[in-house]
């Protein structure tokens, strides 16, 4: 499907990040400079403002806040979570979407997000193309989560991971400062892949960092747990502790759900995924029961994907070479495909872009490696370090406007419907 004519879609989905924007400029900026591409349009809350025919007319807005989104966290156009309906059960959603498409002659269309918004994708692909309509299809990777399959990182978890190894060294400092026993336990993002808790084991091999962490990979046990706490307030006086949100029993139960009985209607989003949050809280709790010591239980919750102050400069030029490889891929012909990172070599880091099957990635989480995780808590193989080490290098952030980040201010024109 070569030498399409008509209009870019771009549309964000899922959780934000620091860099998401960074794909979507990358996506705008070379899109606006593409001939076969007529209008560049933003889909207001992702596939929600598709159906809704709600988009933002990207050609009008200035250059420089364009570029500005580089530096700006979260989702510009606004992001959603939404799941369509089957296609072989109920295909009216994909129908309502066909004809959005045809009424726009939308040619081509990006979406950013992660593994549910590749399935999203790959199902629209395959529709349109069962349909007959030509349109170029390309998901734009994006999760701080760190576990879309196929590629060897996902852009938003380099930033993420240097916020979360930042933030425990800081912690470090303030959790020890004290002459009382004092434990802590910090909980970070990962409902069943943990690539985001192991961050925190750079601040470990700094030697400000947690004593005990604990990834969702490895059932977490709870007797052995607080056997452990004893053991180190006694030798120590002090333990700072990480943990995946997702971590579970050896029962298979959320931790949360292991003590209390509030889960037993537990909420759940648009996509079935249990939503999760507390599980240091609980700890600490139970922790406070057993010891004399001071418990705080600290929870990283949204900060950990905001924190574009603490964007790696590797992180924000990938997202933005991601979507701007997207564009490039589409124009050429791709389409059901994903932008995907192929490490190259560690010692210089090198990457190389390459494009996925969406069914690869559409739905399948990319754990940890088992065998990077050190047995009883104790932290990562130095084999995650030599991972994670080089994708959270580099500052790149937001310049300064009377001492607060100037990030980008959209005029947000919307495209009149048809």
């Amino acid at each position: 499907m070569k030498d399409l004519i008509g209009v870019a879609l771009l549309g964000q989905s899922g959780g934000p990040t620091s860099v998401i924007n960074a794909s979507a400029a990358g996506v705008f900026i070379e899109a606006l400079k593409q001939e076969n591409i007529t209008a560049v349009y933003g889909a207001v809350h992702g596939i929600k403002g598709i159906l809704n025919e709600d988009f933002y007319d990207i050609g009008q807005e200035d250059l420089e806040e364009l570029k500005l989104l580089r530096n700006t966290p979260s989702s510009a156009i606004g992001s959603v979570r939404y799941k369509l309906k089957d296609p072989k059960q109920d295909p009216s959603e994909y129908e309502r979407l066909l004809e959005v498409f045809k009424k726009y002659n939308i040619r081509y269309f990006f979406y950013n997000g992660g593994n549910d918004s590749m399935d999203t994708c790959n199902k629209i692909s395959k529709f349109f193309k069962k349909a007959g309509y030509d349109c170029n299809v390309i998901g734009v990777p994006k999760t701080i989560d760190n576990d879309l399959y196929g590629t060897d990182h996902s852009p938003g978890y380099g930033s993420a991971a240097k916020y979360v190894a930042t933030t425990f060294m800081e912690l470090y400092h303030d959790a020890t400062v004290y002459d009382t026993p004092m434990v802590t336990i910090i909980e970070v993002m990962g409902r069943n892949a943990g690539w985001l808790t192991a961050a925190s084991a750079l601040a470990q091999v700094k030697g400000q960092g947690p004593d005990l962490i604990f990834l969702p990979e490895i059932p977490f046990d709870i007797d052995k747990f607080f056997e452990q706490v004893k053991t180190m307030l006694a030798e120590k006086g002090k333990v700072i502790v990480a943990v995946s949100e997702g971590i579970k029993t050896t029962e298979g139960k959320y931790i949360a759900t292991a003590f209390l009985d509030l889960y037993r209607d537990v909420r759940k989003d648009a996509f079935g995924h249990v939503q999760l949050g507390g599980t240091a809280q609980v700890l600490a709790d139970e922790v406070a029961k057993r010891t004399k010591a001071k418990v705080r239980a600290i929870e990283f919750s949204l900060l950990q994907r905001c924190a574009a102050h603490l964007a790696s400069k590797v992180d924000v030029n990938e997202a933005y070479n991601a979507g701007r490889k997207a564009v490039l891929a589409a124009v050429k012909g791709s389409t059901d495909k994903m932008v995907g990172f192929k490490r190259v070599s560690n010692d210089p880091y090198k990457i190389k872009y390459a494009l996925l099957p969406l069914k690869l990635t559409a739905n399948t989480e990319q754990k940890v490696p088992i065998e990077w995780i050190l047995p009883d808590g104790k932290g990562m193989t130095q084999d995650f370090i030599d991972y994670a080490l080089p994708l959270i290098q580099g500052d790149d952030k937001a310049k300064l406007e009377d001492g607060l980040p100037r990030f980008a201010r959209l005029k947000k024109i919307r495209v009149p419907k048809k």
